[in-house]
């Protein structure tokens, strides 16, 4: 019987999704638990991204120290109400964002951060790998751009792969987030302490 209430429970506990939006998962997936949950992730994702447009004026500001305290992080991530900052599903994202900083070292919160300069500098370094190692000329661009690519992946938080699970990108992890709990969610900034490193 599609929308059998035990399922429906199930359904809920997995994915936190309300009990009418289970249901029609249900309906519409012929009772198929892991087909359920995929068509509400992607629905949330959807729903996700229309509500990463609205304003997060409330948040935390919160901080980790390393065990043998040599690496520290502070952050600030917001969100929409006082309410959700307070919720245990937003704690524990923020939590993750500081071990992803302190264990993955990026030095900005997304690509559109990199100062120009650095973007520009980072690309002439490219080529110049690219000219040393014999390649056409004509492939030098193509070369420093995906190289670019990589930088972005390696040095900004929203374009690094989640250390406790390696398939998603931390921007995937918060629009997982902002579709579970319901309002948008940014990180607005980030230090990242190393004992004795220069400024």
């Amino acid at each position: 019987m599609a929308g059998d209430s035990a399922l429906v429970k199930q359904l809920r506990q997995k994915t936190g999704a309300g009990i009418m939006d289970c249901k029609q998962a249900l309906v519409e997936n012929g009772d198929d638990i892991s087909k359920a949950i995929d068509w509400l992730r992607q629905k949330g994702l959807a729903v996700a991204g229309k509500k990463a447009g609205r304003a997060t004026n409330e948040g935390v500001i919160a901080s980790y120290i390393h065990p043998g305290s040599k690496v520290g992080v502070l952050i600030e991530v917001n969100c929409e109400t006082d309410f959700v900052a307070r919720n245990d599903e937003f704690q524990a994202l923020v939590r993750d964002l500081t071990l992803q900083i302190a264990a993955s070292k990026p030095l900005y919160v997304r690509r559109e951060d990199v100062p120009q300069s650095v973007i520009d500098k980072e690309l002439e370094i490219y080529r110049g790998q690219a000219k040393e190692l014999g390649k056409p000329q004509a492939a030098w661009e193509k070369i420093a751009t995906g190289k670019l690519e990589k930088f972005y992946q390696d040095t900004c938080l929203m374009e690094q792969l989640f250390i406790k699970d390696p398939s998603l990108k931390i921007a995937d992890l918060i629009k997982q987030k902002i579709a579970k709990i319901g309002e948008n969610i940014t990180v607005r900034r980030f230090t990242r302490f190393q004992l004795g490193e220069e400024e």
